[in-house]
């Protein structure tokens, strides 16, 4: 039996019938359905979006973080952390992107939806890890990426690029130790040498 893609249309509109008034902005851009959704109702919307009748996302491909602090050259007014959910329907061969902003910016924190589909598991832990976002309810929410005494959230916007602490072997305790960073920031500029017949060239 051959499964014809949707067409964004109709999955926008099989979306917005099945979230309702949870659907804070949905649109079609680039050939892509994405719906936003408030915190509060993010957990139900998950739930449609895999059983309601038109949608059937079976699959979560996709989850992360998103810090917005930057965006649009410092111009962005809405809440700074946002998770996007990237999600299949194998069975009606459609996808939708699911976005929902977290409205304490200090205290960036929604549900998890690996009760929905658990291969949010280890996606909510690289969110958690790398943006410091907490998923309530996350059965074993720690850092995946990063080391166990890691200090911050390397991909937030105003995280320094050299990081705050750096690990080394000291031979004399015989043992990793963590010390300040000792990189000074510097621009590098590249050098353009020319030589004269490089390359067998006149």
């Amino acid at each position: 039996m051959t499964v014809f893609a949707v067409r964004p249309e109709a999955t926008q509109e099989a979306v917005a019938a099945a979230l309702g008034a949870r659907v804070k902005n949905i649109s079609v851009r680039l050939g892509e359905v994405t719906v936003t959704v408030a915190a509060a109702d993010y957990l139900a919307s998950a739930q449609l979006l895999r059983d309601a009748e038109g949608c059937k996302f079976e699959q979560l491909i996709d989850l992360c973080g998103l810090d917005y602090s930057e965006y649009g050259q410092g111009r962005w007014e809405g809440a700074r952390y946002c998770v996007a959910v990237h999600l299949l329907s194998v069975s009606l061969n459609q996808r939708v992107r699911l976005k929902v902003f977290l409205p304490d910016d200090d205290f960036p924190v929604v549900d998890s939806v690996n009760e929905v589909w658990n291969a949010a598991n280890w996606f909510e832990r690289e969110a958690f890890d790398l943006y410091g976002i907490v998923f309530e309810g996350h059965a074993d929410l720690r850092r995946i990426l990063t080391d166990y005494g890691f200090i911050g959230h390397p991909f937030r916007k105003d995280f320094p690029t050299s990081g705050h602490v750096e690990m080394r072997y000291d031979p004399e305790t015989k043992r990793v130790i963590y010390q300040p960073v000792s990189i000074e920031p510097r621009e590098i500029t590249p050098r353009i040498i020319r030589e004269e017949n490089y390359g067998g060239l006149h």
